[in-house]
């Protein structure tokens, strides 16, 4: 409850980076998409620590559904800024398109986050 009360930048300092995954997702789409499932799965190697990412998102109308083509473009090779992370992969694994009763677009990120040592 007191973090619904703390300020929009005192929750960003102390969000963890499945947050900022998520809002740095939104962000690369304009502010214009919207996360409808997050699942997350850790993942090592000998030397890498860190998770497997699956993130949903749909895009409803004809403006959302250009940025989430945008997206879709821009995220292989887009440089995230997640603190004390990096993401070593980043694919679309699936994409949906839908143009009745509107446009929507229901698109599936897969992204690899690496804790940074």
């Amino acid at each position: 409850m007191l973090a619904e009360l703390a300020p929009a930048r005192i929750r960003r300092r102390c969000a963890g980076p499945t947050t900022h995954l998520r809002h740095a997702l939104v962000a690369l789409a304009d502010g214009l998409g919207e996360v409808t499932r997050h699942g997350e799965t850790p993942w090592a190697s000998i030397t890498f620590e860190g998770a497997r990412h699956t993130v949903a998102m749909r895009f409803a109308g004809a403006a959302a559904v250009e940025a989430g083509e945008r997206l879709i473009a821009a995220l292989p090779d887009h440089e995230f800024a997640i603190p004390g992370h990096i993401v070593a992969e980043a694919t679309v694994s699936a994409a949906d398109h839908r143009l009745i009763p509107e446009p929507v677009l229901d698109a599936t990120c897969e992204l690899l986050l690496l804790k940074d040592a």
